[in-house]
């Protein structure tokens, strides 16, 4: 008997280790996400100039602990395509500056949902779904306020379905907002190109790169369109329990890859993606609340005057924020994957 005892003590011992070594593990990892954190604002968040620019003023203007990971995770995105348009020009791949002149829009458009942009009442809607506030929110649009009105006294939804609706108008609010900062800022970019280009210049504009600056555009309506219809119809039949996705913009993302050139076998695959970017999607959500609610620990014990208690709280809000940080630029760079690939998918359909 003494072997079975002498096997299972060293089973536990094992297991002991295994936990002790994991938990470890985990430890370090978080630290390391502390540390790179550290580190960059040292040296500075971004490898470009202006994005850095934008950050600094971004703090100073004091938005919130998630939303400042959210515009992180935009700038980040930025970043990435300012380094490839960079490689791209230095191999003289930009003559018409059209890729520059995108990268110029994109950067308004951050600036502009962020309120950065120096006007007032621009800052971008909370899309975080931390606070759901259904009842003192405003959606910006008859038509949505007639419909969310009526979902809501329909009988047809539970407390938690009525929660998801909600962040359902409250996505489609969204893109009606950044569609129209896309427009003005179009809008803007061509009056200024009109002022510049000499009339005997004009004939050498292509019409592919004036179809290239509306594709984005054509795309974000498009999906507006077919958002308004899925709430139009969920709001009058509540919702399909056999739907597949729950997150907003996955739905978009699915009824958009319906209607693109794809085979069956393809859209198989996009589907099983799909799902994928659901869970970390979803993931993040998760990071996002643990992220605001450690951000309030956090002030309640500045005013404790505890510093251990205070240096942990500090640890722990530092790798949240480092991770939700790196869990928004994953999502919103799959996004953009997924979006192009529908796009590409969508101009088959035209041509």
């Amino acid at each position: 008997m003494a072997a079975p005892r002498a096997l299972a003590a060293l089973g536990a011992a094992l297991l002991l280790a295994a936990g002790v070594q994991a938990s470890k593990y985990s430890r370090e990892a978080n630290e390391g996400l502390a540390a790179a954190g550290a580190k960059r604002r040292e040296t500075g968040e971004f490898r470009v100039v202006r994005l850095n620019q934008v950050w600094e003023k971004a703090q100073r203007l004091q938005l919130s602990a998630v939303k400042l990971a959210e515009l992180h995770s935009d700038l980040k995105i930025q970043e990435k395509d300012e380094l490839s348009w960079k490689k791209l020009k230095a191999e003289g791949l930009d003559e018409d500056g059209e890729k520059e002149a995108k990268l110029r829009r994109n950067l308004n458009v951050i600036m502009t949902k962020y309120g950065m942009n120096g006007k007032k009442d621009s800052q971008l809607v909370d899309t975080n779904y931390i606070k759901d506030g259904t009842e003192s929110d405003t959606l910006d649009d008859p038509r949505l306020e007639k419909l969310w009105s009526k979902a809501k006294t329909s009988g047809k939804f539970s407390d938690e379905e009525l929660d998801k609706l909600w962040r359902e108008f409250k996505h489609h609010k969204e893109k009606i907002r950044e569609y129209n900062i896309l427009l003005e800022t179009v809008s803007r970019t061509e009056d200024i190109h009109k002022n510049v280009i000499n009339p005997s210049e004009e004939n050498l504009v292509k019409e592919e790169i004036l179809h290239n600056k509306h594709r984005e555009l054509k795309d974000k309506l498009r999906s507006i369109n077919q958002g308004f219809e899925r709430l139009r119809k969920v709001s009058h039949q509540g919702y399909d329990t056999t739907s597949e996705f729950e997150e907003p913009r996955v739905i978009d993302l699915w009824d958009m890859a319906k209607s693109a050139n794809f085979t069956e076998k393809e859209l198989e695959s996009f589907r099983e993606e799909l799902k994928h970017f659901e869970a970390k999607i979803e993931k993040h959500h998760h990071y996002q609340k643990q992220l605001e609610i450690s951000h309030q620990k956090l002030k309640h014990v500045e005013g404790t005057g505890d510093k251990d208690h205070l240096n942990r709280n500090k640890e722990k809000y530092a790798m949240l924020e480092e991770k939700t940080k790196e869990l928004g630029y994953k999502v919103k760079k799959h996004l953009q994957d997924l979006s192009s690939r529908i796009s590409q998918g969508l101009q088959h359909n035209e041509l």
